[in-house]
């Protein structure tokens, strides 16, 4: 399928994109499910408090099962003592099962995002960068001439070298290339930007 692609000075031409990838069925059950894992591996899990079997110190029994009038106790590592472990609590990220995503789950849900990106009029493909862009107010204003202050930016090698510097400190924008972004970027952001030659190098993945 033909699309336009851009130049910064609004210069319009066309570039042919697989159909899979910018005008190909859009699974909304999948993407729910991918967004909701990604989303759940995302949190950080942190806190963690010690277990009994966590906390140093003895084990030995801190006084006799029976004839001390007390009620029975084993070590002073119990949570019902100060400075014993903790009962049920936080066990740190270790102990939570990541989601797993699949190849093809990641590649429908990305493929099914970009096509309703496309249908929305959300999708930006420019020309590969061919000068650097050094000043971020340079930058800031080329976005907001395409309306894409809130954008992921997904570029080729080249680019990615000739603009990240100017634009990695604009706010609601993603700098990226087309190894690190996922289903849940693309959602996250109102437009999604590729050079000609990053939708390239993403097109080989679905051949």
């Amino acid at each position: 399928m033909k699309i336009d692609k851009i130049d910064i000075n609004g210069k319009k031409g066309s570039i042919e994109v697989l159909d899979k990838i910018i005008d190909g069925k859009v699974n909304k059950k999948l993407v729910d499910l991918v967004l909701y894992k990604t989303n759940a591996n995302y949190k950080g899990r942190k806190a963690k408090t010690k277990q009994k079997n966590e906390i140093k110190g003895s084990t030995a029994k801190i006084y006799a099962q029976k004839g001390t009038g007390g009620a029975r106790h084993a070590s002073r590592k119990a949570p019902i003592f100060v400075g014993g472990g903790v009962a049920h609590g936080p066990k740190g990220e270790s102990q939570y099962k990541k989601r797993k995503l699949n190849k093809s789950e990641k590649k429908l849900s990305i493929a099914s995002l970009i096509t309703e990106k496309n249908k929305l009029k959300n999708l930006i493909i420019f020309n590969d960068f061919e000068s650097e862009i050094k000043k971020t107010k340079q930058m800031n204003l080329l976005l907001e001439k395409f309306q894409a202050t809130n954008s992921l930016v997904i570029l080729d090698k080249t680019s990615k070298n000739k603009i990240f510097k100017a634009t990695k400190n604009i706010p609601n924008v993603k700098v990226t290339d087309v190894n690190h972004f996922s289903a849940f970027d693309i959602a996250k952001f109102k437009k999604i930007i590729f050079t000609e030659s990053s939708i390239k190098e993403l097109e080989k993945r679905y051949i």
